[in-house]
């Protein structure tokens, strides 16, 4: 017994060895690589990232975001591989689903595998970064992933706040793979009343600024903290600044010394449904095309899930036709989306564009079609301004209303490739001498230059004009002296279009009230301040309080009809509201603020706020607690500098969680030079002094100098250091 005992004793010792080995090894390839990063962390705490090859920058400037907020960056890759509801429990169960639809780890395993050796090099030294982070902070405890691996990088390869696979609606997942009542259709959701989300691009050619150098301004307007910024720079020719989205290795929106880019999200078509027929014979089912029927691929998912007593999981069994996954059943027809899903492209493309030197280095990234769901704005040192539409558009058969499901028994629905970027709606070096983006439509994208909507597809934009698209070319048009500041001045100009003609209407409506009518003496007062308007926001102003009160309680009172005529609410109360409607919103509004803050007469900033107290990723608010004041407002009322602000469970004041949450201008001269903000400050840790450091900047658009070459940097060094090194 005691013999047998020693053999297992020695056969266990013989199996954990090599597990021991390969730690040492990793640990030790780790370090060795380490040795070629050197990250320098500037006075706002943002780190620059100097490495021998591109991988080197890599792994350290992974190693750098994980310092600043590894739960952001874990958070991403649990949504992206469909892991969530391991962290957060059933409620996620769908999501995760949503994403396994897509997400097959088998598959990028298998993509990895092929993938070009130097993209492999990236993806293996991002997994080093982050699993060497976690050995170095073993206080750190990873909610689910433990161990990062290559492959996973692939399955987030495009920076965007909302992928196209969120485009899915969840209820109607949840109804159709769980049995759940029956959630409305697409066709059918309401028209919400809410944030407007999205993004502003502007580029300036030189025939238009003081220095006759292009100007870039880059804009996102996400969710606060959803990107930081960083520089990464290699001997192999890299050299990027900007916004990176938590756990991703290249930078998203950003430049380099000869070229800037800016994506803004596109009104695109291309996603689409498929109207499936079924045909059931016993346990079997198909579904039919053209003139016959094809087998319907069926797999099974399982999606784990933590619960109260531990882990737990929910299986289901998945069904797939040709055009791809199956995601709901509307009048007795599944519903199969087509998307696209070319994940070694759209990594190639997100990080090869960030080395590009010019213009046709860019367009060449551009060929790869895989920047899916944005539009971009470029501008570079030769002098160069472009605009790109949606880089992937399938090509289709225009017979076909390709905004709703169509037929998918009928092959003339399929895609016929895509569409080059010669046949999107584009701009390159248009005579107005400046272009933009504000996610409204191309067609007004250079003023009188613009793209022609008459010579497009309609699937390739769904959108329209927005008051934010008109503002900028208020601001845009005739002038030809921008500057780095005064482009700022630009991004930042405080006119509110959407009341321009909003107000007039409302004065007329109290004009045409009876003097018998309560109202017209109960407003008298709010009229007289509201006539009196420039439609210009400031943190004192009290005609921008009482203007945004009374434009949001309209919207939610028409919001009905609104939805039964198939119009936006903000469209609606503009244009179809009534006097008694407009009026009594007003009078609504008034109370509230009177209710509220003790008086109608309440200056915005007092409302409007900017307050981040706590790491959390879904952030808590409180009245007490520490805030500041915001002038700019929603982007709903087409300020440029946007602020998604509302109020919350327990609190009367506004609190912002979207909008401005990365500002920068770039001007390209014999070297490039840029300002920028960050919402808050570069590390999402409370007890660092970069937590919060921007904020008052922020709140005022006073951007700071950007330290984008190493003797800039002289003088504003906070420390400079080997990852592992304390």
């Amino acid at each position: 017994m005691r013999k047998l005992v020693l053999i297992l004793v020695v056969a266990c010792a013989s199996c954990s060895a090599p597990a021991t080995a390969d730690k040492n090894t990793d640990v030790a390839t780790w370090e060795r690589q380490a040795q070629n990063v050197t990250i320098i962390r500037d006075t706002w705490g943002v780190p620059h990232v100097y490495g021998k090859t591109d991988a080197d920058a890599v792994f350290g400037v992974i190693y750098a975001q994980a310092e600043d907020d590894f739960n952001r960056v874990e958070t991403n890759y649990l949504n992206s591989i469909g892991r969530l509801a391991e962290a957060e429990g059933e409620k996620e169960i769908y999501r995760d689903l949503r994403m396994k639809l897509f997400i097959d780890p088998a598959d990028m395993k298998a993509k990895y595998e092929s993938s070009p050796a130097w993209l492999k090099a990236l993806m293996n030294a991002w997994a080093d970064g982050l699993n060497y982070y976690l050995h170095t902070h073993p206080a750190v405890t990873p909610k689910v992933i433990k161990r990062f691996e290559p492959w996973m990088a692939l399955t987030f390869s495009e920076g965007s706040i909302g992928g196209d696979i969120e485009q899915i609606n969840l209820k109607q997942l949840e109804a159709f793979y769980g049995k759940a009542p029956a959630a409305p259709s697409s066709a059918s959701v309401p028209v919400a009343y809410a944030e407007p989300t999205g993004s502003n691009g502007i580029a300036i050619a030189p025939s238009n600024t003081a220095a006759r150098h292009a100007l870039l301004l880059i804009n996102p307007h996400t969710s606060f903290f959803f990107r930081a910024e960083a520089q990464m720079t290699s001997e192999e020719g890299l050299n990027a600044y900007g916004a990176i989205t938590w756990g991703q290795f290249f930078i998203y929106q950003g430049f380099n010394e000869r070229t800037g880019w800016m994506h803004t999200s596109s009104g695109v078509d291309n996603i689409d449904e498929y109207l499936e027929t079924i045909v059931k014979k016993g346990e079997a089912v198909s579904y039919r095309y053209g003139t016959g029927e094809r087998p319907m691929q069926t797999s099974t998912i399982v999606v784990p899930y933590k619960s109260g007593s531990g882990m737990a999981q929910k299986t289901f069994t998945v069904y797939r036709t040709h055009h791809g996954p199956v995601v709901r059943e509307e009048g007795g027809k599944w519903i199969s989306v087509r998307l696209m899903q070319e994940p070694v492209k759209a990594l190639t493309q997100s990080y090869t564009r960030t080395k590009a030197n010019g213009y046709k280095a860019f367009r060449d990234t551009m060929e790869l079609h895989t920047n899916s769901s944005n539009n971009t704005i470029f501008a570079d040192a030769d002098g160069t301004i472009a605009y790109f539409h949606s880089n992937f558009i399938p090509r289709r058969d225009t017979r076909f209303d390709w905004s709703k499901p169509v037929d998918g028994s009928n092959p003339a629905t399929e895609w016929n490739g895509v569409l080059s970027t010669d046949e999107t709606p584009g701009l390159h070096n248009p005579a107005s001498g400046w272009l933009y983006n504000t996610n409204n439509w191309p067609w007004s994208a250079a003023g009188p230059d613009s793209p022609k909507k008459a010579d497009f597809p309609a699937y390739v934009e769904r959108g329209s004009e927005n008051p934010r698209g008109v503002h900028a070319i208020q601001v845009l048009k005739d002038k030809k002296d921008f500057t780095l500041d005064s482009l700022i001045a630009a991004a930042y100009d405080s006119y509110l279009p959407a009341f321009e003609e909003r107000i007039p209407a409302l004065v007329k409506a109290w004009q045409q009230t009876p003097a018998s009518n309560p109202l017209k003496g109960k407003l008298a007062d709010q009229i007289e301040l509201l006539r009196g308007w420039d439609h210009r926001w400031s943190v004192s102003s009290v005609p921008t309080a009482l203007a945004v009160y009374w434009g949001e309680e309209l919207g939610r009172r028409v919001a009905d009809d609104a939805r039964k005529a198939g119009m936006s609410a903000d469209e609606y109360a503009a244009t179809k509201a009534t006097r008694e409607q407009q009026l009594r919103a007003l009078a609504a509004a008034s109370d509230r603020l009177a209710s509220d803050f003790g008086s109608w007469k309440t200056a915005w900033g007092d409302i409007n706020r900017y307050q981040r107290l706590t790491g959390d990723i879904v952030q808590p608010f409180n009245d007490a607690g520490p805030s500041i004041p915001v002038g700019f407002t929603s982007a709903r009322w087409g300020s440029l500098a946007s602020f998604g602000a509302r109020t919350y469970r327990g609190t009367k004041k506004m609190y912002g969680t979207s909008g401005n949450s990365f500002v920068a201008v770039v001007e390209f001269g014999e070297r490039v030079r840029a300002k920028a903000i960050t919402a808050g400050g570069q590390s999402g840790d409370p007890q660092s002094k970069h937590f919060n450091d921007q904020a008052a900047r922020y709140a005022t658009g006073e951007l700071r100098d950007v330290y984008f070459y190493r003797d800039q940097l002289e003088g504003h060094i906070e420390r400079q250091y080997r990852p592992g090194e304390r």
